[in-house]
């Protein structure tokens, strides 16, 4: 007999370390009342990965890409990061095809010479023995337009000779002032699923320990999904199931090229919040689809599906989109992870305590302080802060007294 929901999400609770009801006043210390590693610092482990504690780097898209490939910016980027004491990183979302781009400044991983400038990406996260992804996808109709600081405008309108024809599962234009995608046909949607495949592979050999599909924010994989934007009466459409299809089958086929023990996440915009879009219970059959073919941990934001903006329509609040992770986990029974403006060690702390999530991500907060997880470890009273940090940097504020003048 298949275990209840709510016993399910308290065994995977159980399993990475936290219980769901603990006691708020006990969580952290040891039964003989000593203090012991905050929840947030205990590690959590899905397939052959470990992250050493539940702070990760989100994917943050910087659109500083030469064709496709790494620049000294990325790498500056995620240095900062790498030494900052997280427990994991996603690089940001990588065009599985040269057309797949949202802007000419993303990255790419659709030829083997991306590999290499990635090569170097998962080499400064393993040399902090911290576990690195990659998130890959599509753009779809989201793609081919001017980066955010040109204003994230479609290219056609701004340098037309940079421009590129638009997919998507259904000729339905972003807005009425967007170019309108060309709908895809059958054999193009099996190139495209293919593409992941290849994409995948790569992001084995450049060493990544883990993948996520961008199956969110109104890109190509989430535009199949919501009923907003595919209106096909095919295999590929109409119904829930064939929907999720896509999602479905671009999750099979990095499963079928990784490494049977390599994590596989998939991030989701849980919600559409427009009327006949996708709700959260939509979400959560998807969830359980996705588990079903290897999916390990449900990345789960919201929005972008109507607009450029990749933001959920619901007013940011200080950790809005959590209760999406906490009913994902629950009902379908599997590992999650949340974003959405998680700004102090305590939230981030009760993200894990409360059972909404495995994992918190987080974008901004860790541009202002790459070593929020430094931070937070003091905070919540980490027996020993320093140790989140590389050994170099660990071996000196271990040694660091400030005390007072006297006399």
């Amino acid at each position: 007999m298949a275990q209840s929901t709510e016993a399910g999400a308290a065994e995977t609770l159980s399993r990475s370390g936290v219980t769901r009801d603990a006691d708020p006043e006990s969580v952290g210390r040891d039964t003989d009342g000593t203090k012991a590693v905050p929840p947030l610092f205990q590690p959590f482990a899905v397939r052959s990965v470990t992250f050493k504690n539940r702070i990760v780097v989100t994917p943050m898209c910087q659109y500083c890409a030469d064709e496709g490939h790494i620049t000294p910016w990325h790498m500056a980027h995620h240095g900062r990061f790498a030494l900052g004491g997280v427990g994991g990183a996603v690089v940001e979302a990588t065009g599985i095809t040269r057309d797949g781009r949202i802007t000419p400044g993303c990255l790419g991983i659709w030829q083997d010479s991306h590999i290499e400038g990635l090569k170097a990406v998962t080499r400064l996260y393993h040399d902090q023995g911290t576990p690195v992804g990659i998130q890959i996808g599509h753009a779809g109709r989201k793609g081919s337009a001017a980066v955010p600081l040109e204003g994230a405008r479609p290219l056609v309108e701004t340098v037309p000779d940079q421009a590129w024809q638009t997919v998507a599962p259904s000729a339905i234009p972003l807005t009425a002032d967007w170019p309108t995608p060309r709908a895809l046909e059958s054999a193009e949607i099996e190139a495209l699923l293919a593409e992941f495949g290849h994409a995948a592979a790569r992001a084995v050999a450049a060493g990544f320990d883990f993948i996520e599909v961008h199956g969110a924010h109104g890109y190509l994989i989430h535009s199949f999904f919501s009923p907003l934007s595919n209106h096909r009466s095919d295999a590929w459409g109409g119904d829930l199931a064939g929907r999720m299809r896509f999602a479905v089958e671009a999750v099979k086929a990095v499963r079928r090229v990784v490494p049977s023990d390599m994590p596989v996440f998939y991030r989701t915009s849980a919600v559409d919040s427009e009327d006949g879009s996708v709700t959260i219970e939509d979400t959560v059959a998807l969830a359980k689809a996705l588990k079903a073919q290897g999916v390990d941990v449900l990345d789960c934001s919201a929005g972008g599906i109507t607009g450029a903006s990749g933001r959920a329509k619901a007013p940011p609040a200080p950790g809005y989109l959590v209760p999406y992770a906490h009913t994902v986990r629950a009902d379908a029974d599997m590992p999650t992870m949340a974003v959405g403006l998680i700004l102090e060690p305590e939230q981030a702390q009760r993200v894990v305590t409360d059972g909404s999530a495995d994992l918190v991500a987080l974008g901004r907060e860790l541009i202002a302080n790459p070593n929020f997880a430094y931070h937070a470890a003091i905070a919540l009273g980490h027996p020993a802060p320093h140790t989140v940090l590389p050994e170099s940097y660990a071996f000196f504020l271990s040694r660091r007294h400030i005390g007072k003048k006297t006399g």
